[in-house]
Protein backbone atom coordinates (compact mmCIF):
# COMPACT_ATOMS: atom_id res chain seq x y z
CA UNK A 1 0.00 0.00 0.00
CA UNK A 2 1.31 3.16 -0.75
CA UNK A 3 1.03 6.58 1.87
CA UNK A 4 -1.32 7.97 -0.28
CA UNK A 5 -4.20 4.84 0.16
CA UNK A 6 -3.25 4.37 3.40
CA UNK A 7 -3.51 7.93 4.74
CA UNK A 8 -6.30 8.69 2.12
CA UNK A 9 -8.14 5.74 3.99
CA UNK A 10 -7.33 6.70 7.29
CA UNK A 11 -6.51 10.15 8.06
CA UNK A 12 -10.09 11.38 9.20
CA UNK A 13 -10.35 8.18 11.66
CA UNK A 14 -7.19 8.75 13.39
CA UNK A 15 -8.01 12.43 13.35
CA UNK A 16 -11.34 11.67 15.71
CA UNK A 17 -8.87 9.00 17.24
CA UNK A 18 -6.69 11.77 18.03
CA UNK A 19 -9.26 14.44 18.98
CA UNK A 20 -10.53 11.61 21.91
CA UNK A 21 -7.46 11.73 23.60
CA UNK A 22 -5.61 15.16 23.16
CA UNK A 23 -8.52 18.73 23.75
CA UNK A 24 -5.76 21.19 21.82
CA UNK A 25 -6.70 20.81 18.11
CA UNK A 26 -2.83 22.61 17.22
CA UNK A 27 -1.86 19.49 19.15
CA UNK A 28 -3.58 17.18 17.23
CA UNK A 29 -2.49 18.73 14.07
CA UNK A 30 1.00 18.23 15.51
CA UNK A 31 0.48 14.84 15.76
CA UNK A 32 -1.13 14.26 13.02
CA UNK A 33 1.72 15.39 11.66
CA UNK A 34 4.14 13.26 13.23
CA UNK A 35 2.14 10.13 12.33
CA UNK A 36 2.32 11.24 8.83
CA UNK A 37 6.04 11.43 9.17
CA UNK A 38 6.14 8.20 10.93
CA UNK A 39 3.68 6.53 8.60
CA UNK A 40 6.36 7.64 5.17
CA UNK A 41 9.44 6.33 6.83
CA UNK A 42 7.66 2.77 8.11
CA UNK A 43 5.04 1.57 5.86
CA UNK A 44 7.35 -0.23 3.98
CA UNK A 45 7.91 -2.39 7.37
CA UNK A 46 4.53 -3.67 7.39
CA UNK A 47 4.33 -6.29 5.12
CA UNK A 48 0.68 -7.72 5.72
CA UNK A 49 -1.81 -5.33 4.01
CA UNK A 50 -5.09 -6.14 6.60
CA UNK A 51 -2.25 -5.14 9.68
CA UNK A 52 -2.05 -1.37 8.29
CA UNK A 53 -4.99 -0.05 10.06
CA UNK A 54 -3.60 -1.56 13.70
CA UNK A 55 -0.35 -0.93 12.61
CA UNK A 56 -0.97 2.85 11.86
CA UNK A 57 -3.43 3.39 14.96
CA UNK A 58 -0.45 1.47 16.97
CA UNK A 59 1.60 4.71 15.85
CA UNK A 60 -0.53 6.81 16.28
CA UNK A 61 -1.56 5.47 20.17
CA UNK A 62 2.41 5.58 20.88
CA UNK A 63 2.55 8.79 19.59
CA UNK A 64 -0.19 10.29 22.15
CA UNK A 65 2.04 8.47 24.72
CA UNK A 66 5.24 10.89 23.86
CA UNK A 67 2.80 13.65 23.36
CA UNK A 68 1.80 13.16 27.38
CA UNK A 69 5.29 12.02 28.37
CA UNK A 70 6.83 15.07 26.61
CA UNK A 71 4.11 17.49 28.67
CA UNK A 72 4.97 16.02 32.00
CA UNK A 73 1.61 14.24 32.31
CA UNK A 74 2.47 10.87 31.82
CA UNK A 75 5.84 10.16 33.18
CA UNK A 76 5.64 6.55 33.66
CA UNK A 77 3.14 6.01 31.40
CA UNK A 78 3.55 2.80 29.68
CA UNK A 79 2.09 0.69 26.75
CA UNK A 80 0.36 -1.99 29.37
CA UNK A 81 -0.73 1.05 31.22
CA UNK A 82 -3.09 1.59 27.96
CA UNK A 83 -4.30 -2.45 27.36
CA UNK A 84 -7.99 -1.32 28.51
CA UNK A 85 -7.63 1.15 26.40
CA UNK A 86 -6.87 -0.47 23.36
CA UNK A 87 -9.92 -2.66 23.81
CA UNK A 88 -12.38 0.07 23.88
CA UNK A 89 -10.54 2.05 20.93
CA UNK A 90 -11.25 -1.65 19.23
CA UNK A 91 -14.99 -1.29 19.97
CA UNK A 92 -14.93 2.12 19.35
CA UNK A 93 -13.39 2.32 15.81
CA UNK A 94 -15.89 -0.32 14.42
CA UNK A 95 -18.73 1.74 15.61
CA UNK A 96 -17.36 4.62 14.20
CA UNK A 97 -18.04 3.04 10.88
CA UNK A 98 -21.12 3.67 11.39
CA UNK A 99 -21.81 7.08 12.88
CA UNK A 100 -21.08 8.71 9.79
CA UNK A 101 -24.11 7.24 7.99
CA UNK A 102 -26.31 7.84 11.39
CA UNK A 103 -25.67 11.44 11.53
CA UNK A 104 -26.51 11.79 7.91
CA UNK A 105 -29.79 10.12 8.65
CA UNK A 106 -30.43 13.18 10.79
CA UNK A 107 -31.90 16.30 9.97
CA UNK A 108 -29.42 18.51 8.20
CA UNK A 109 -28.58 21.01 11.11
CA UNK A 110 -28.43 18.11 13.37
CA UNK A 111 -26.08 16.43 11.53
CA UNK A 112 -23.73 19.91 10.66
CA UNK A 113 -23.59 20.22 13.97
CA UNK A 114 -22.43 17.00 15.33
CA UNK A 115 -19.91 16.83 12.81
CA UNK A 116 -18.75 20.10 13.54
CA UNK A 117 -18.75 19.83 16.99
CA UNK A 118 -17.96 15.86 17.29
CA UNK A 119 -15.98 14.96 14.33
CA UNK A 120 -14.38 18.30 14.28
CA UNK A 121 -13.54 19.15 17.03
CA UNK A 122 -15.32 22.66 17.06
CA UNK A 123 -16.33 23.89 20.57
CA UNK A 124 -19.52 24.15 21.57
CA UNK A 125 -19.50 27.88 22.44
CA UNK A 126 -17.71 28.43 19.03
CA UNK A 127 -19.86 26.90 17.09
CA UNK A 128 -22.75 28.57 18.80
CA UNK A 129 -21.40 32.01 18.19
CA UNK A 130 -20.47 31.48 14.59
CA UNK A 131 -24.15 30.53 14.01
CA UNK A 132 -25.88 33.14 16.22
CA UNK A 133 -27.10 30.38 18.77
CA UNK A 134 -27.19 30.63 22.30
CA UNK A 135 -25.07 28.40 24.44
CA UNK A 136 -27.92 27.01 26.35
CA UNK A 137 -29.91 26.39 23.39
CA UNK A 138 -26.82 24.22 21.41
CA UNK A 139 -25.94 22.35 24.31
CA UNK A 140 -29.98 21.13 24.38
CA UNK A 141 -29.69 20.50 21.07
CA UNK A 142 -26.43 18.90 20.81
CA UNK A 143 -28.08 16.63 23.72
CA UNK A 144 -31.10 15.88 21.86
CA UNK A 145 -28.99 15.01 18.56
CA UNK A 146 -26.50 12.84 20.58
CA UNK A 147 -29.90 10.65 22.34
CA UNK A 148 -30.87 10.35 18.51
CA UNK A 149 -27.46 8.90 17.72
CA UNK A 150 -27.56 6.91 20.54
CA UNK A 151 -31.02 5.64 19.72
CA UNK A 152 -29.85 4.46 16.21
CA UNK A 153 -27.06 2.41 17.51
CA UNK A 154 -29.60 0.79 19.88
CA UNK A 155 -32.02 -0.08 17.42
CA UNK A 156 -28.91 -1.46 15.23
CA UNK A 157 -26.93 -2.74 17.85
CA UNK A 158 -26.63 -3.84 21.26
CA UNK A 159 -24.16 -2.22 23.04
CA UNK A 160 -22.25 -3.06 26.49
CA UNK A 161 -21.22 -0.47 28.81
CA UNK A 162 -18.84 -0.60 31.36
CA UNK A 163 -19.42 1.75 34.29
CA UNK A 164 -18.81 4.89 33.51
CA UNK A 165 -20.75 4.55 30.28
CA UNK A 166 -18.47 4.05 28.11
CA UNK A 167 -19.19 1.17 24.77
CA UNK A 168 -16.83 -1.92 25.91
CA UNK A 169 -18.90 -4.18 23.31
CA UNK A 170 -21.70 -4.72 21.31
CA UNK A 171 -23.72 -7.49 19.34
CA UNK A 172 -25.30 -6.68 16.32
CA UNK A 173 -29.26 -7.16 16.11
CA UNK A 174 -29.39 -6.97 12.57
CA UNK A 175 -27.63 -5.82 9.31
CA UNK A 176 -28.66 -2.16 9.52
CA UNK A 177 -26.22 -0.98 6.37
CA UNK A 178 -23.44 0.81 8.56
Amino acid sequence: MTIETVWGEYQSSVKAFLHAKVSNPDDVDDLLQDIVLKTYLHLEEVRDNTKVKSWLFQVANNAIIDFYRQKGKGKNLTQDDLWFESEKDDVREELSECLLPFIQALPQDDAEMLTAIELHGQSQKEYAEKHGINYSTLKSRLQKSRTKINSLFNECCELKLDKNGSVIDYEERKDCGC
